[in-house]
């Protein structure tokens, strides 16, 4: 799905369970800009803000997250460029990798701080356009909440 669409069908699995009767303390889209529209990727934010649907997102792929692993990075790149940098580092990327979590899991901590690291540079630089801010992500905020109701300490 594109952007704003994957927050359009978030809304109406919500609406659905509402039916149902089942509320969700949170919702959360993870989603990347690629090449999608500017007008596209700020309607899902948007229409998340509207509906109270958190976002993890990221600028412009997704694979950002996988290298914040391994390095600071304020330099945006291709999706290519990404899986180039990745194989550098030893880590064979694969979209579909299931034990993608797993094998990266090690290294968790430096990608948390990597990417608040990535995220005061964009504040500190008085911009708050994540559809032109590239590389930039939320996704360790995702994380972040993932491990606090794993028990698991947040990194500060």
């Amino acid at each position: 799905m594109n952007t704003d669409s994957l927050i359009e069908e978030a809304i109406e699995r919500i609406d659905r369970s509402k039916e149902n009767g089942i509320k969700y303390s949170d919702v959360w889209c993870v989603l990347d800009r690629d090449s999608f529209p500017e007008q596209n990727y700020n309607r899902a934010f948007q229409l998340a803000a509207s509906e109270g649907i958190k976002v993890a997102w990221a600028n412009e792929a997704f694979e950002l997250w996988y290298i914040l692993h391994f390095d600071y990075l304020c330099t945006g790149l291709s999706r290519n460029q990404y899986k180039h940098k990745l194989k550098e580092r030893g880590l064979d990327y694969d979209k579909a990798d299931k034990d993608i979590y797993n094998r990266l899991l090690g290294r968790q901590l430096t990608a948390l701080k990597n990417a608040q690291r990535l995220e005061a540079h964009w504040r500190q630089s008085g911009r708050n356009f994540p559809e032109r801010e590239n590389p930039s992500t939320s996704v360790h905020q995702l994380v972040d909440a993932l491990n606090e109701l794993a028990a698991l300490p947040p990194v500060n």
